[in-house]
C-alpha cells in the first residue's frame, strides 16, 4: 500500500515516514502542496496524509478543490487546529480522518492502514488460483485451507500477481506496488522477496520468473 505524506516540518515529515515504512507501508514524502501535487499526478496512492498549515497554504482547501474535480484518494489530515469547529470543516470539505498533533505513532499507522482499506471502491472479491486463496478485505492468504502468514509487501504483491494469472507482470509494476521512490529498481529487493513468498506458499512453486521481464502466478 502506497502513502503520500506532505509535511512542512522536516522533524515529523522523517519521523512519521519512516514510521509507516517500518510497518510495511511504501512512503513518498513532501514538504509542500506543489511537491505533493506533483506526486499525485505520477503516482498512485492509496492514502494521502496532509498538514493541514502549509507554506503554500491550507491543504484543505487544496483537497477540496481535487474532490470537486472527482478525486476519491483517502484524506488523513494532521493538525494543531483542535476545535470541533475545525474537526467537522476538515470532515466535510473532503477529509476521511483528522488527527491532533501531537499525537500516537501506533495511531496514525492504525488510521493509515484503515484508510487505505478503504480505498478500494466497494467490495473487493476474493482472488482464487488453483488451491491458492487471497482475501482482501481481511488481509488473508490460504493455500489448501491453510492460513499463511505473509507481510503487507508480500500480500500486495501476490494479489497484483493473483489478479492476472498467467499474465507476466513487469519487475518495474510490481517494485511501484510494493515500494516507494526510495526504492533502487536496479537492487535485487524484489527477487529477495518473491523467493521470500515461494517458501512461505510452500511448493509446488505458484510463482514464475520470466527472466529479464517480471513474475507470473501459475497455479
Amino acid at each position: 500500500m502506497r502513502v503520500l505524506v506532505t509535511e512542512d516540518d522536516d522533524n515529523i515529515r522523517i519521523a512519521v515516514a519512516s514510521a509507516l515504512r517500518g510497518a510495511g507501508f511504501a512512503v513518498d514524502a513532501a514538504a509542500d502542496l506543489p511537491d505533493a501535487d506533483m506526486s499525485l499526478h505520477v503516482n498512485a496512492y492509496d492514502c494521502a496524509v496532509f498538514d493541514r498549515m502549509l507554506p503554500a497554504g491550507d491543504s484543505l482547501a487544496y483537497v477540496s478543490g481535487k474532490r470537486a474535480a472527482g478525486w476519491s484518494v483517502p484524506v488523513l489530515f494532521l493538525t494543531a487546529r483542535d476545535s470541533v469547529a475545525d474537526r467537522i470543516d476538515g470532515l466535510r470539505r473532503g477529509g476521511d480522518d483528522y488527527l491532533v498533533k501531537p499525537f500516537a505513532v501506533a495511531e496514525l499507522i492504525a488510521r493509515v492502514g484503515s484508510l487505505c482499506r478503504r480505498s478500494g471502491m466497494g467490495p473487493v472479491a476474493v482472488l482464487r488460483c488453483g488451491d491458492v486463496e487471497l482475501d482482501p478485505g481481511r488481509h488473508e492468504v490460504r493455500r489448501a485451507g491453510v492460513l499463511l502468514t505473509l507481510t503487507r509487501t508480500e500480500f500486495v504483491l501476490l494479489e497484483r500477481l493473483m489478479a492476472t494469472p498467467g499474465v507476466v507482470v513487469s519487475r518495474g509494476e510490481l517494485i511501484r506496488r510494493g515500494w516507494d521512490e526510495m526504492a533502487d529498481p536496479a537492487s535485487n529487493v524484489l527477487d529477495v522477496l518473491m523467493a521470500q513468498l515461494r517458501r512461505k506458499l510452500r511448493a509446488p512453486s505458484v510463482i514464475e520468473t520470466v527472466r529479464g521481464t517480471g513474475y507470473r502466478f501459475s497455479a
